[in-house]
């Protein structure tokens, strides 16, 4: 059992109701929270044949392993998204979450591509999810900047395969070009930013310019070491220019501040489930 500090969550809700506006940042860690983990019983049960064949440890290092065909390629990530983007989240986080948050002036920036936070209930409108969504399809060039859901597609994949395969005739191919399709997720200069996308990140620094002072929380909920400039850095910096601003990160592990806003940040080492439902 880890020791969870009750003081810094005392602060932390107190912080949190007395706030002006909330800016939630999200990342690995809270879907990891949500019981989305990408290895052990979970992947053994879905990928057992996948492990079996090609020795695979996780679903993250399996994601980007070239499969022999492109009828096993999509058999896998067709049950990668499935099962972490369509299932109900195992554990009530993000549902938790949003009882905290949904009756403050609150907005939401995210690395997740799992889409849990509309799914809990979450106001699409003060959502921005910067590094796509498993349930978005695109051209793999691209030859347009447009998305394309996928559920129906993915669901019919994950009914028809069989042997490591779906039909033939599933294999997603672009409307415009004919080409192959991939999954909407950032990992080199070919993800597509639609006009969803756009509109969201226009929201999204529409908030923050109109929130540059006043008491605001900058919630940092499982943001790890990999992509730190995308939400860490910029909470700390905006918490240091604003004197009444509070910086608050929950991550078990990896929960940490720097000097200059030390006397006005909330440190939290311990389970982000665990947390939210002391709150």
């Amino acid at each position: 059992m880890i020791y969870i500090d009750m003081d810094n969550i005392q602060k932390l809700f107190e912080t949190l109701h007395a706030a002006d506006a909330v800016v939630v940042g999200a990342g690995a860690g809270l879907s990891t929270a949500a019981g989305f983990t990408y290895s052990g019983e979970r992947f053994e049960k879905y990928f057992a044949d996948f492990i079996g064949k090609y020795g695979f440890t996780d679903m993250y290092t399996a994601g980007f392993h070239r499969f022999p065909t492109e009828e096993e390629h999509w058999a896998y990530w067709s049950r990668h998204i499935f099962y972490n983007r369509y299932v109900p989240a195992p554990k009530p986080v993000y549902d938790n979450l949003l009882k905290l948050v949904k009756d403050k002036d609150y907005f939401v920036i995210t690395t997740n591509v799992d889409h849990q936070f509309q799914k809990a209930g979450f106001d699409k409108k003060r959502l921005f999810y910067t590094q796509g969504d498993y349930g978005l399809f695109q051209c793999a060039k691209p030859c347009h900047q447009k998305t394309y859901d996928n559920e129906n597609i993915v669901k019919r994949m994950i009914s028809e395969q069989r042997d490591m395969k779906i039909p033939s005739e599933l294999i997603p191919r672009c409307p415009v070009c004919g080409g192959p399709m991939t999954v909407n997720l950032r990992s080199d200069n070919t993800f597509v930013e639609d006009e969803g996308w756009h509109a969201a990140a226009e929201r999204y620094i529409e908030f923050i310019k109109q929130h540059q002072n006043g008491k605001i929380l900058y919630w940092d909920l499982g943001i790890g070491s990999n992509t730190p400039t995308i939400i860490k850095l910029p909470f700390m910096q905006m918490t240091l220019k604003n004197p009444e601003a509070t910086y608050a990160t929950v991550n078990l592990g990896e929960a940490f501040t720097v000097e200059q806003i030390k006397d006005r940040s909330i440190v939290i080492d311990a389970d982000i489930a665990d947390v939210l439902e002391k709150l």
